[in-house]
């Protein structure tokens, strides 16, 4: 294998991240994309969206070569292990983690080991143009040469790393190189230093060093706190330690996604940024880990968003910033993409939509971590009294239902998600949670499930249907087996309906008529898995579970969309909603299965 060419597969990558920010490692040794300090900031490493200024990080053989990789078990630690005609050496990745947690400035570090034989390495750190919006430059302060970019300031140090003398006047692109050889047992450092709009950390690369197997520590210590043993372990382990590089440390909030543009249909179009906590993926994320006793991350998302809706009120909006604001809108760059698919975008178009499954979603994770043993504040009681009042108002508008579709209706799953919400609400007035109208939300809760029995089944297609008077069929629906809405016969025969229509081999398209614009998506197929296992046809589910594992990268990773063809990634990753929806279908199969040992018995 030789230098690969820009524009690589989305497969081709693993994440690695601090609680602040997350890189996308290739496997030639080339970091294609970073945004710094934060994972929502404009990216001055993005390759990945724009080959010729997007900016890189490269460490690599000079030499052809082959290489294979791996976490650290249990960690968002890389290994990359490059073999030449003339050795061996292991390259580990890490975004540097302190002593009490995140550092409170980013600090990349690549560890090289030499294993056997030489290995002759070249490295490069080229900043880009933050997506055409900046240019950057080389200034020399003291003994250090730093990279600005904005208000961006970086710095490369390292031990027995070769660095060459940067010329800062140079007319060339700001760029820091250099070269050296690996052998048996030598050690050799590479580390990316930087801070926005503060001074600058230039750290001790021993200490870096020490730090690495810190953060190697920490990341174990972490996985010790998780608690799930059950089938498919270590795809849900691999599962939650993406998920955990997602949340956003310094507030608690949760992206989807690591990534903005990254595109989900071939001809271009839909790229959107999806580096944004959406209340409904982060509602499914706390469920998990809380299942999995993680108290602090639990608390940590469920206190954010809640906090976030009152400080925004009187609105509830679909997603929020990480630091808890609302969206600007979006704005479009002038860069080619990756594999020049347009456009490259930050920003959102969701932002203003009427989405009324967010009720159910936020009740039902406030009954989760009620149900955990944990109390509610006063003002978040008068919230969630609030919404369920909203549900049963609300539930009779058209919305854009959850695939934030342009064209409004009474979607089937926005009106099992105002059931939710209720079903939810009513049970945390039972338990003396909160206060309100819990007649009235007991009677709209009913006359939901019966206006959407009534109207949004077809006896035709023995299927519920995306909206009423439609023939269209929307996986979205499965998820409403888990809720308790419906986990009997016409559920099972809405799953064997979307498999005919939606499905290629276990995996399904979002909705009718998608497959000509987009592929398959990913989370869709494991919802399909847990509705399996909720109607009583757990053989199934395992059945296409074993398959679904499979379809992860090298490295346990998922993105948004498959194609069916190919198994190529497509979408923004990685992708919050597809672990997560690998874990909920692993957890719903466990349960069932217990619960069904224990009647059994």
């Amino acid at each position: 294998m030789t230098k690969t060419p820009p524009g690589l597969p989305l497969r081709d990558y693993a994440a690695i991240g601090d609680g602040r920010t997350v890189a996308l490692v290739a496997p030639n040794g080339r970091v294609d994309w970073l945004p710094l300090p934060n994972l929502d900031s404009l990216p001055v490493f993005a390759r990945i969206l724009d080959e010729e200024t997007g900016g890189f990080i490269e460490l690599v053989p000079e030499s052809e070569f082959t290489s294979t990789r791996r976490y650290i078990e249990r960690t968002n630690v890389l290994e990359t292990t490059f073999t030449t005609a003339n050795g061996v050496a292991r390259v580990t990745d890490a975004m540097v983690t302190g002593v009490a947690g995140r550092l409170p400035w980013a600090e990349l570090a690549r560890r090289v080991d030499g294993i056997k034989g030489s290995v002759e390495f070249t490295w490069q750190v080229t900043p880009g143009t933050m997506l055409g919006t900046r240019s950057p430059w080389l200034d020399r302060v003291g003994e250090h040469t730093v990279i600005r970019c904005g208000d961006l300031s970086m710095a490369v140090v390292g031990t027995e790393h070769g660095a060459a003398i940067a010329d800062a006047a140079s007319p060339e692109p700001a760029e820091l190189h250099g070269s050296f050889t690996a052998s048996v047992d030598s050690r050799h450092l590479l580390v990316l230093t930087a801070t926005e709009g503060e001074p600058l950390r230039v750290p001790d690369p021993e200490k870096v060093d020490e730090g690495i197997d810190r953060t190697v520590r920490s990341w174990l210590r972490w996985s010790e706190e998780f608690s799930y043993d059950g089938p498919w372990a270590d795809q849900v382990q691999r599962s939650a330690l993406a998920l955990k590089l997602l949340i956003f440390s310094p507030t608690g909030a949760i992206a989807a996604a690591a990534t903005t543009s990254l595109p989900e249909n071939p001809a271009g179009g839909k790229n959107w940024d999806y580096r944004f906590a959406w209340i409904r993926d982060l509602a499914y994320t706390a469920h998990s880990l809380t299942w999995f006793g993680l108290r602090e991350e639990t608390h940590a998302a469920i206190s954010w968003l809640l906090r976030t809706i009152r400080e925004q009120s009187p609105d509830i909006y679909v997603m929020y910033t990480l630091d808890g604001a609302t969206c600007a809108g979006v704005e479009n760059y002038d860069v080619p993409g990756w594999r020049g698919n347009s456009p490259v975008v930050t920003g959102n178009p969701a932002q203003g939509q009427l989405q009324l499954g967010i009720y159910g979603d936020l009740i039902a994770i406030s009954r989760t971590y009620v149900d955990d043993g944990n109390l509610l504040d006063v003002e978040t009681a008068r919230l969630l009294a609030k919404v369920a009042d909203k549900a049963c108002d609300d539930w009779r508008k058209r919305d854009a239902g959850m695939w934030e579709l342009g064209d409004e209706q009474h979607y089937a799953s926005s009106k099992m998600g105002c059931w939710q919400a209720l079903t939810d609400a009513v049970a945390l007035a039972e338990g003396l949670h909160i206060e309100g109208d819990v007649d009235r939300w007991r009677a709209e809760r009913d006359r939901i499930r019966e206006w959407t029995i009534e109207h949004c089944w077809s006896d035709d297609l023995k299927s519920y249907v995306m909206h009423p008077g439609s023939d269209r069929l929307d996986a979205s629906v499965l998820l409403h087996a888990p809720s308790g809405f419906d986990r009997g016969e016409r559920m099972s025969s809405t799953i064997d309906a979307l498999t005919e229509e939606l499905g290629s081999g276990h995996l399904l398209y979002r909705y009718s008529g998608v497959d000509a614009e987009e592929h398959t998506f990913v989370a869709c197929a494991f919802w399909r898995v847990s509705a399996l296992a909720c109607v009583g046809r757990h053989d199934e589910a395992v059945a296409a579970m074993e398959a679904l594992v499979t379809q992860t990268n090298d490295v346990g990773l998922l993105a948004e969309m498959i194609a069916a063809g190919d198994g190529a990634f497509w979408g923004n990753l990685p992708q919050g909603l597809s672990h997560l929806a690998l874990i909920n279908a692993a957890l719903m199969i466990k349960e069932l299965a217990q619960e069904e040992e224990h009647h059994g018995s």
